[in-house]
């Protein structure tokens, strides 16, 4: 297996593959969203001007994971941090320690980069996914997140 940051502009088939994998995430989670306009927001990450990053696992040719992922800067940082907006793999191959592996890419990457940090949310009842953020050193930040969908 292969865990790699997907270099822009990216190739039309990882697009595909990335494509297909979000696709499969937004499925699990019930949200409403045709494949044409996932495939154009993933287009739209993967541009060089973007301040999204993909990093993926693949195996044996195929995008089985990835994390999805956005840079800022905050004031409350000091500088620019990491949003990891999503992170996802395939059902055939959970529990095989993908999403760590890709946790630790981003993580390894951030560094070297030199973010203040990296910022994420995840579901009140998701266990498993809190006992990985809590075992590479996340910690929970007591907040309440807003938002509205604009035209």
């Amino acid at each position: 297996m292969r865990i790699f940051k997907v270099e822009k502009p990216a190739s039309i088939e990882q697009i595909k593959q990335i494509t297909s994998l979000m696709m499969e995430q937004m499925n699990s989670l019930s949200i409403n969203m045709t494949e044409e306009s996932l495939l154009k927001t993933v287009e739209k990450a993967l541009k060089a001007d973007s301040g999204a990053e993909f990093f993926v696992a693949e195996k044996e040719g195929k995008i089985v994971g990835g994390a999805f992922l956005n840079t800022g800067i905050g004031l409350d940082k000091g500088g620019a941090y990491v949003w990891l907006n999503d992170l996802y793999v395939r059902k055939d191959y959970r529990r095989q320690g993908i999403a760590r592996k890709l946790l630790l890419k981003v993580l390894y990457w951030a560094e070297l980069e030199e973010f203040k940090g990296i910022e994420l949310e995840t579901g009140i009842n998701n266990a498993a996914t809190k006992r990985l953020y809590n075992s590479l050193g996340f910690y929970d930040i007591v907040s309440k997140r807003y938002g509205r969908t604009l035209t």
